[in-house]
C-alpha cells in the first residue's frame, strides 16, 4: 500500500482549515498549534500532552491522537532545536548520546502503540500526565 504523504495532509487536514462552515476548529486548530509550539519551544516539552487530549475531545481515536501529536510535534522540536543550536544555547554534541537510544525507543513505542488497548493507553497517558506534574512541581 503507497501513501503519498502530501495527498493525506491535503485531503484530511486542509478540507479541515479551509471548509468555511467550520470557522470554530479553525481557531481552536490555530490557538492548540500556537500554545503546543509555545510550550514547545519555551519548556522542551509538553506540546503532545496539550495536542492529544485537544483531538481526543475532537472524537479523534486514542490511538491516532498520540500517533498525530507526534507528526505535529516533530517540525515543531525541529524549529526549537534549530534557534536553540543557533542561539548557541546548546551544542548538537550535548544532544548526541541521547539520539541513538531516542530513535530506537521511538521505534519500540510506535510499534508498542499499534498493539496496545485504547483504555490502557488513556491510562498511562494520564498516569504520564500526573507523574510529568508531580516531578516539576515538587522536585
Amino acid at each position: 500500500m503507497e501513501i503519498n504523504f502530501f495527498s493525506d495532509i491535503k485531503a484530511n487536514y486542509f478540507k479541515h482549515l479551509y471548509n468555511k462552515k467550520d470557522k470554530v476548529k479553525k481557531i481552536f486548530y490555530s490557538t492548540i498549534g500556537f500554545f503546543a509550539g509555545f510550550l514547545n519551544g519555551l519548556l522542551g516539552a509538553g506540546g503532545g500532552m496539550l495536542i492529544v487530549p485537544a483531538l481526543s475531545k475532537l472524537g479523534v481515536e486514542r490511538k491516532k491522537a498520540h500517533a498525530t501529536s507526534i507528526c505535529v510535534i516533530l517540525p515543531i522540536c525541529i524549529l526549537s532545536s534549530v534557534m536553540y543550536i543557533s542561539s548557541g544555547k546548546v551544542s548538537i554534541f550535548e544532544a548526541v548520546p541521547y539520539i541513538g537510544w531516542g530513535i530506537v525507543g521511538a521505534v519500540v513505542g510506535a510499534m508498542f502503540l499499534s498493539k496496545i488497548n485504547q483504555k490502557f493507553l488513556k491510562k498511562i497517558f494520564g498516569i504520564f500526565m500526573i507523574w510529568a506534574a508531580f516531578q516539576l512541581l515538587f522536585r
